[in-house]
């Protein structure tokens, strides 16, 4: 009687292979291992649900490099076997269980300067916030800028350089497509990590105040084509000093009214601002530079511009304002 190896060979099935990955990571857990798994979107046959994972996704099924190993890749992302992920700049490295527990690294070069500062340059003033830019809610034209397959943030595959300890022969093996897949599905949860990745700053595409526009337009009372310290004042956010200028008329100091008793918290009223404190309100607050500019109404170059001061600022009254209102909120 003839014996065939294949009549005995059962391909595994998804549970099978669900419950062998969970019971690595157990395993892996019990000996101290800080895993970090891969849940994909199991809906409607997806990797990923967000505009940013689902655009990683379909940006690597647009080579044909891939087109081989991609779907075995599908496969095991969906399984479970991404039993570790973890993407640092210009890497990921990944853990993937197979026949046996594969180990991975995928390199990414950094975005090219160049490509990174022509991106910057189209979407200035045209993403409002982080919220905006990371949940992936930005205009048509936006969107088809950063996921362009050949400008975009997303990387070639001559970009991509991967090493897995697995004994398959091909460029591309299956535990390397179900990682990068995995990308896209952790892109999900944190999309800052594709700017991560790239070795950019996500933060330079968001819109700062758009004040030198301000300068062009003209009024009734003042049509000048030279810029004065008003009009500088204006870009930067502070008062500039002029010593041709006279002085401007005191006004009468009015009468003096009788003493009342102040509540403690008037006394946050009196912020004068130095770069200390205000480098020392924003980080309290827990802002970066670009969201403490929004909320004071001026742009991130003038708060890096007051934090690199010394002594007393000299603040045009609106800022100035804000500033009061952020540490009154701060203290209240």
């Amino acid at each position: 009687m003839s014996w065939n190896y294949y009549d005995d060979y059962r391909r595994p099935t998804v549970g099978e292979l669900r419950a062998q990955a969970e019971k690595k990571i157990k395993s892996l857990k019990r000996s101290g291992k800080k895993l970090q798994p891969v849940e994909a979107a199991t809906s409607r046959g997806l990797i990923a649900k967000s505009f940013w994972g689902k655009a990683w996704c379909k940006h690597l099924e647009a080579f044909s490099d891939y087109a081989y190993r991609l779907p075995r890749g599908r496969s095991y992302i969906r399984h479970g076997a991404v039993i570790d992920l973890k993407v640092e700049p210009k890497q990921v490295t990944a853990l993937v269980n197979g026949s046996e527990l594969y180990e991975l690294t995928v390199s990414i070069d950094p975005l090219d300067p160049k490509k990174w500062a022509a991106i910057k340059a189209r979407c200035q003033g045209k993403i409002g916030s982080l919220i905006e830019l990371l949940q992936g809610k930005l205009s048509d034209e936006i969107m088809s800028l950063v996921v362009d397959k050949n400008i975009g943030l997303f990387p070639k595959p001559k970009e991509i350089h991967f090493n897995c300890n697995c004994p398959d022969w091909a460029d591309m093996c299956k535990h390397v497509a179900a990682a990068l897949y995995g990308v896209g599905a952790r892109l999900d949860e944190s999309p800052e990590l594709l700017f991560k990745l790239r070795g950019v700053d996500h933060t330079e595409l968001i819109a700062i105040d758009d004040a030198a526009n301000e300068l062009t337009k003209t009024s009734s009372s003042r049509r000048r084509r030279t810029l004065d310290n008003d009009d500088l004042g204006d870009v930067f956010g502070i008062d500039l000093d002029d010593e041709d200028a006279p002085a401007p008329a005191r006004r009468p100091t009015p009468k003096a009214k009788k003493a009342t008793k102040r509540l403690p918290t008037k006394r946050t009223a009196d912020f004068k601002p130095t770069a200390a404190k205000v480098r020392k309100l924003r980080k309290e607050l827990g802002l970066s530079m670009a969201a403490f500019a929004r909320e004071i109404g001026v742009s991130g170059p003038t708060i890096s511009n007051w934090e690199k001061k010394s002594g007393p600022l000299t603040i045009k009254a609106e800022p100035l304002e804000a500033l009061k209102r952020l540490h009154k909120r701060k203290n209240s």
